[in-house]
């Protein structure tokens, strides 16, 4: 019984060789893995809810509930797994909320929702509503301010069409945004007094812009030899060609041969959208610039590529204009892996010392000590076959398994060492030393699995998220048993 109860013991006596190669092994493949994982702040969780958003310039609460929130409502109630819907309208905008079961594949509700809202038709001039999961991972991992001495439109084109386009090239960027509703803007103002000069209406402005300022496909011409497409080249290109816009109708009827132009009636001015939102980088006004990263992808190294990628703008933009890093999350996670790394040299060190002085044999003390790195690091090889990241949930749990993982080691030594006092050989000693203590060692490490381990199994949300401390903590006590 006791023969087969031991008989990894055995083989690793008999074979010494073989069990230094597995430790080895463990150490360089985790290692390899290590270099591999993502890192991140908080573990890849979706939380089970979706919020869609609608835009609608102008709009009243009261018409954005009537035209907009009711009928979302109304077809959104039949997705599957909807557990609670909450809306809010404001003056041009509108949120739906929607919380489901936590068994619901978000993935699949999302779907589900996006077919819904396709198949609702809304009036022509309400962009389409956007929907969006909510996850940590998804959060951006920087902002940037951008700031000069030059107007904010131009700050704007400059972000546009040079800032974000090198930042998103960057490995690992997810996504490179501007802060805010910054988009260009033309802005037409009507002057009450000219258009009764000219006994015009707004209507008729409008009416000039939505037939001189397109531009789409026109179908295509063809022979008996070739075939070509057409397309309408009306967009104007500059507020100049916005101003030199004929207006060609008064209340619907033409008026032929007019020479009326926009400039004659309105002023057209080149901006950005209304502000919504305000940045201030150092007292001055400017603009901000989110990062996001992809999902899974080591959160320190891209936040590393986008400091170099900053510096390296700098010095291409024109003078006075300052692109800096004004917020960074990667530094917490630059700090937990830090301490991780300080907690598992302390520990070696102060677990060499007490094994030195208790034992007092050097060779004993070096089996305790190469213990640690080869649970710790064989853990890695773990979370990454399960697509886990490193972040503050599997750190804590290795932080927690670091001084956990030599007790199996040293009963087991000890017990050895005991045995070979007796006046034994070293085999004989490794041999009867590790079956007497067998059943001890793991009714240890079983007992340490059995309390983390319904950690990983926890429901709800806050389940997920602890998911990978339960497995993590449990894979490294796992790893000192057969390292024991």
């Amino acid at each position: 019984m006791s023969r087969n109860r031991a008989r990894l013991s055995d083989v690793s006596i008999a074979r010494p060789v073989l069990a230094w190669v597995i430790m080895f092994a463990l150490i360089v493949f985790g290692s390899v893995a290590l270099g591999r994982l993502g890192v991140s702040y908080m573990p890849d969780v979706d939380f089970p809810v979706l919020s869609v958003s609608v835009n609608w310039e102008g709009a009243a609460p009261e018409i954005m509930e009537a035209e907009i929130v009711d009928r979302l409502e109304r077809r959104l109630i039949t997705v599957e797994g909807l557990k609670e819907m909450t809306s809010g309208v404001s003056q041009g905008s509108a949120s739906i909320t929607l919380e489901f079961t936590i068994d619901r594949n978000i993935d699949a509700a999302l779907q589900e929702v996006q077919t819904a809202i396709s198949r609702l038709e809304m009036p022509t001039d309400v962009r389409p509503p956007t929907v969006r999961k909510s996850n940590p991972e998804e959060s951006p991992i920087m902002w940037l301010g951008l700031y000069g001495e030059i107007p904010e439109r131009d700050l704007f084109v400059l972000a546009d069409n040079m800032i974000l386009d090198r930042l998103q090239l960057l490995d690992g960027v997810g996504e490179v945004f501007v802060g805010g509703d910054m988009e260009r803007n033309l802005r037409v103002w009507a002057d009450n007094r000219k258009l009764k000069e000219y006994q015009l209406t707004i209507l008729d402005v409008e009416q000039a812009l939505l037939n001189d300022h397109v531009e789409g496909a026109a179908g295509y011409l063809e022979n008996t030899q070739t075939e070509r497409n057409l397309r309408v080249l009306g967009e104007a290109a500059s507020p100049e060609s916005i101003r030199n816009i004929r207006i060609n109708s008064r209340g619907g009827a033409p008026i032929y041969f007019s020479d009326i132009r926009l400039r004659d009636v309105a002023r057209v001015d080149d901006g950005l959208n209304d502000h919504r939102r305000i940045t201030r980088v150092d007292g001055k006004r400017g603009i901000s610039i989110g990062i996001r990263k992809q999902i899974g992808a080591n959160t320190v190294a891209v936040g590393d590529r986008v400091i170099a990628g900053v510096d390296a703008i700098q010095k291409e933009l024109p003078e006075g204009i300052t692109l800096q890093v004004n917020f960074d999350s990667t530094r917490f996670v630059k700090e937990a892996v830090d301490e991780t790394q300080f907690t598992l040299l302390l520990s070696a060190i102060l677990t060499a010392l007490v094994c030195w002085f208790f034992l007092g044999n050097f060779h004993s003390t070096l089996n305790v000590i190469l213990s640690i790195p080869t649970s710790i690091i064989g853990t890695f090889l773990i979370l990454y076959f399960l697509d886990f990241t490193l972040n503050l949930f599997t750190l804590l749990g290795l932080s927690l398994a670091i001084g956990i993982v030599v007790d199996d080691n040293i009963m087991v030594l000890e017990n050895i060492v005991r045995h070979f006092d007796k006046g034994k050989d070293r085999i004989a000693a490794a041999r009867d030393g590790t079956r007497e203590i067998f059943f001890a060692a793991l009714a240890a490490s079983t007992a340490v699995v059995a309390i983390f381990l319904p950690v990983a199994f926890m429901e709800g949300v806050i389940g997920r998220f602890f998911f990978e401390f339960g497995i993590t903590i449990t894979a490294a006590v796992a790893l000192s048993l057969v390292d024991a």
